[in-house]
């Protein structure tokens, strides 16, 4: 096995972005393909690593790149500034995630008959709003996600499978969004899941959250739970 690792450089109209794949040269042809989406601070070394984890389990993992290249926010207040804009313009945050899925699927490596896309925190929302806009992909998988649904599509019909891995005590996510993204989702005819991990906070898959008063907390329990999960999925929906 060696894992191959470089950057690819998209645009969104006239916004230069920068995605970063893997893949397991030691694999022949094309493999699955899965898209991760970042949380509000940017295309990091974060989801860098997790491109390499799915690498390793013979998928091409492709970091989206949602803010622009070499973007990067340097702590809450400026993540903050980076993610509203597309908080407050949902429609601007589907058409970027449909640019990377449009980039990904170039590579010659992708099969693109078996695409997913996985996100975490705010990478979470952006999974979902790629399934709430009827793209052809198989599945996406919300780690600790934003659930909101967006006003610009408010009868979603979703293709793609979905699993949502929810830390029970997460204050950005209360319960009341829970039940709203289970009603959206059977109304949208999507086949889904929802797992809820007791005892869990805001960001339990990420190692440096350490902030009770935020509500960010790192959960090593939930973080392994829940990316086997996300492995089982993805065996499922790429059989």
């Amino acid at each position: 096995m060696a894992i191959v690792a470089n950057t690819v450089a998209y645009l969104d109209q006239e916004t230069l972005l920068e995605g970063y794949f893997a893949y397991d040269d030691a694999v022949s042809g094309q493999r699955p393909l899965v898209l991760i989406h970042h949380a509000w601070g940017g295309r990091d070394e974060f989801v860098a690593g997790k491109a390499r984890k799915l690498a390793e389990l013979g998928y091409l993992g492709f970091a989206v790149d949602m803010y622009g290249k070499g973007v990067l926010g340097s702590g809450p207040d400026e993540n903050a500034k980076l993610m509203q804009p597309f908080m407050a313009d949902r429609a601007l945050l589907q058409r970027r995630t449909l640019a990377a899925l449009a980039a990904a699927k170039l590579l010659p490596w992708a099969d693109n008959r078996k695409i997913a896309a996985i996100g975490f925190c705010f990478g979470g929302l952006c999974a979902l709003d790629l399934a709430r806009t009827g793209a052809d992909i198989q599945g996406v998988v919300a780690f600790h996600g934003l659930f909101s649904p967006p006003a610009n599509i408010p009868e979603p019909m979703i293709k793609a499978k979905v699993l949502a891995l929810h830390g029970h005590d997460d204050p950005m996510v209360p319960m009341e969004q829970v039940i709203a993204l289970q009603a959206e989702l059977t109304k949208a005819g999507a086949d889904w899941q929802l797992h809820s991990y007791g005892h869990t906070l805001h960001a339990f898959t990420n190692p440096v959250a350490n902030n009770p008063g935020f509500g960010t907390v790192y959960q090593p329990l939930a973080d392994r739970r829940s990316w086997q999960a996300m492995q089982n999925f993805l065996a499922e929906i790429f059989a």
